[in-house]
């Protein structure tokens, strides 16, 4: 059961519950009215406020919590990515994958591309990839040629795993211009030739489909079918939303990689009372993700006036606040700046690559504090971290501000001192367990072990007084498992921690960081708490997150999603 925003709102009370009104604060029932909570309390306080004739529902113990607010999902883009080809992310076999090919194929005009997602579970695929199909490896050309001989075939792969892998069936490699003439390495992408030197289908290397400025992938990617198909989108949105959901998420902040054309179709999806969460966005300053030709300051400046005009606060379902700029990138493809150099993917030493120059991220910087635009930025390491505090001293000094509500997001790592200055200069941060579950390993490989010190250290970033919130962006997309890794801090594949004093924070304050940290970080008043007045943006769960076994945590149960007295997911009987 779905309900838009266009819905109404249903007025309920339910009883003999454990509301947790905050981490601290439990409660035996609440009531929610006109979309708001109107009361919280014992049985007998809430239906007295009630009244008689409002419907009732026993939960029988079951745990009621605030919504949770995912502050960095990516939802548009990866709801972009799983509409725009096959998905094989559960396929056990190269039978699998070539009956679902054949299927598509079917319905296909010859000659167009089929696309696939690549197999296993993204984005790292680090517990489950190709290597645990049945045959241990992705299927060459002449498997994939059984599935069609009239439609060129590509598996693709996502970042931020890297190297990748990639496969294509014979009229791919035909439509790449690939043959036995291409050598068996162009740049970082080598290409496996068979005994007889035919490619075999199979390339590997610099392979993803964003985040790649190999100038050779560059090349072939423009002979490929695009990586998202604009028109599935908004479609697609509808079955991703209730996805998330039925995970017990009410609100969403889209702050990274978001084109204003992204931003405009979360409005289009709002006018048409087609939004099941509650979404804050801000755009991006300049495109990095998918590789396009630099903007000129002027087209930087006119993107800064975009996003102060655009700039909208008081929608109770859709907001857009603020812009962001993501100086460097993922350190996977080694993009992430650290002027003492670490190892890239094929081990050669690497500073890092900047993807907005330093006159536009002043630029950014100086019209933010002018104006009064939020600012965000992708801040990853130490190095950034020193040019980005830097910037905001001087333009607090130039427009004589007290603090500034800017937000820093990721700060994958970051210093004890670096957190106290952020905190001290008004900054807020998202973080994401995701980059200690899927890049622990990689760090400590690339970059050495003392690095882990440094990465997400939730326990000095809470003392510092800083709001923070949480996020799954690359996953595991699973809220309950996010919290759980909050208190581990396990690395996948490797299974060993990184959990020290700067790591390690109770439950209680993992579960914080869901709900009213996200409150805290958007600025957005009624969302991330149980409150008189705030919005009725509850889950009901099968057990306590705060206090049930954690290793039974990720298999957490959202019974029921709430948004604005409008239930949007129901498995409650």
């Amino acid at each position: 059961m779905s309900q838009p925003s266009t819905a109404v709102p249903v007025n309920a009370v339910y009883t003999d519950a454990e509301v947790l009104v905050s981490s601290g604060q439990t409660a035996e029932a609440i009531f929610i009215k006109d979309g708001r909570v109107a009361a919280i309390g014992s049985n007998d306080e809430v239906l007295a406020a009630a009244g008689p004739d409002v419907e009732r529902k026993s939960l029988d113990g079951r745990t009621v919590i605030p919504g949770l607010v995912d502050a960095h999902p990516h939802l548009m883009h990866f709801t972009a990515f799983k509409a725009s080809s096959l998905d094989l992310t559960d396929a056990k076999s190269h039978d699998d994958i070539v009956g679902s090919i054949q299927e598509l194929a079917a319905q296909t005009p010859a000659g167009e591309w089929i696309q696939t997602s690549p197999v296993g579970e993204p984005h790292y695929f680090a517990r489950r990839s190709e290597r645990d199909l049945a045959e241990g490896e992705l299927p060459d050309r002449h498997v994939l040629d059984h599935a069609t001989s009239t439609h060129p075939i590509l598996i693709r792969s996502w970042a931020p795993r890297m190297p990748n892998v990639i496969a294509l069936n014979t009229l791919g490699l035909e439509q790449l211009g690939i043959d036995a003439s291409t050598p068996d390495r162009v740049s970082d992408v080598f290409i496996e030739k068979d005994s007889d030197g035919n490619p075999t289908g199979i390339l590997r290397g610099t392979v993803i489909g964003y985040y790649n400025r190999d100038s050779f992938f560059l090349e072939l990617e423009k002979k490929m079918p695009p990586i998202i198909y604009p028109e599935r989108v908004l479609p697609a949105m509808i079955g991703s939303m209730a996805e998330y959901n039925a995970m017990g998420i009410t609100t969403i902040y889209e702050g990274h990689s978001m084109q204003f054309e992204l931003i405009e179709a979360y409005g289009a999806l709002r006018a048409q009372g087609l939004l099941t969460l509650r979404v804050q966005a801000a755009p991006e300053l300049e495109e990095i993700a998918f590789a396009a030709d630099s903007l000129t300051l002027e087209e930087i400046r006119a993107n800064l006036e975009r996003a102060l005009a655009m700039r909208s606060r008081e929608d109770d379902w859709f907001r857009v606040d603020g812009i962001t700029a993501t100086i460097s990138g993922p350190f996977g493809p080694g993009f992430g700046l650290v002027d003492a150099g670490y190892l890239d993917a094929y081990g050669r030493t690497t500073t890092g690559r900047r993807m907005v120059s330093v006159e536009k991220t002043r630029l950014f910087y100086e019209f933010c504090a002018e104006h009064g635009l939020r600012l965000n930025v992708l801040s990853l390491t130490p190095d950034e971290h020193e040019e980005n505090l830097a910037l905001t001293r001087q333009m607090m000094a130039k427009y004589n501000l007290d603090s500034v509500p800017w937000v820093v997001q990721h700060g994958i790592l970051i210093s004890p001192e670096h957190i106290r200055q952020f905190a001290e200069l008004g900054f807020s941060m998202t973080a994401s367990l995701s980059f200690t579950f899927g890049k622990g390993d990689m760090i400590a490989d690339r970059m050495g072990e003392d690095k882990l010190e440094l990465l997400n250290p939730l326990r000095h970033l809470i003392d510092s007084g800083m709001p923070l919130a949480a996020s799954m962006d690359w996953g595991p997309t699973n809220p309950f498992e996010q919290m759980q890794l909050a208190v581990t801090h396990r690395l996948t594949p490797s299974g060993r921690s990184n959990a020290g004093p700067a790591q390690v924070i109770t439950r209680a304050e993992a579960f914080d960081m869901w709900t009213s940290g996200g409150s805290d970080v958007l600025g957005w008043n009624g969302i991330g708490r149980l409150t008189p007045g705030s919005y009725a943006d509850l889950a009901i769960l099968d057990r306590n997150p705060i206090t049930c076994d954690i290793d039974a945590l990720p298999a957490t149960r959202v019974l029921r999603t709430i948004v604005g007295g409008r239930i949007v997911h129901d498995i409650l009987h």
